[in-house]
């Protein structure tokens, strides 16, 4: 069998392909976590409206924290994997081929440039905030209107608003101010 050599162009056209289909894994899997979050918090107010425990919204929190965490660094990842396609690979492959850096992979920069790009993220830092952050801190607004809540419980409730609020600072820093070189993409 004879050798073959495997060219630069083909090696970055290989390490394209593999970085897209993880983005496209990552992708499947963030989108996923928003209706995972929505069933959680359906099933969980069922059962507490059911049992009458008000006490049972209190799971809410650290499910909502860790799938909202978790939904976070997914998007992160996402949008780094098209910054390093925008920054890296695409004008190591437009050297190699004797092009023009925007002449490789322009899907990755072109749809930047819609004009509703900027109205999109806020929207979605306004769904992230409300999916994640504004129904389980009103789980527990309604935890706390209950009445007779425990010391024990109120430090963990304490703690769990604290956990929400700081993933809710989270996202807002990954949106704000909708960077056009980082890795907000």
């Amino acid at each position: 069998m004879p050798e073959r050599d495997v060219t630069m162009g083909q090696l970055l056209l290989t390490e394209y392909q593999t970085v897209k289909d993880e983005q496209k894994t990552r992708i499947g899997f963030r989108d996923n976590l928003l209706y995972v979050t929505l069933t959680v918090v359906a099933a969980v107010i069922a059962a507490a409206a059911q049992a009458e425990q008000t006490a049972m919204l209190l799971a809410l929190p650290p499910v909502c924290v860790v799938l909202g965490w978790t939904y976070l660094v997914n998007d992160q990842k996402i949008s780094a994997i098209g910054a390093y396609v925008r920054g890296e690979l695409g004008p190591r492959l437009a050297a190699t081929a004797q092009a023009q850096g925007d002449e490789v992979f322009r899907w990755e920069t072109a749809h930047r440039t819609d004009t509703r790009r900027v109205s999109r993220k806020v929207v979605q830092c306004v769904v992230d905030l409300l999916a994640f952050c504004v129904v389980p801190l009103s789980a527990l607004v309604v935890y706390w209107a209950g009445g007779d809540v425990p010391a024990g419980l109120t430090v963990v409730s304490v703690l769990e608003a604290v956990a929400v609020a700081g993933l809710g600072v989270c996202i807002v820093q990954y949106a704000v101010p909708f960077r056009t070189g980082g890795a907000n993409g």
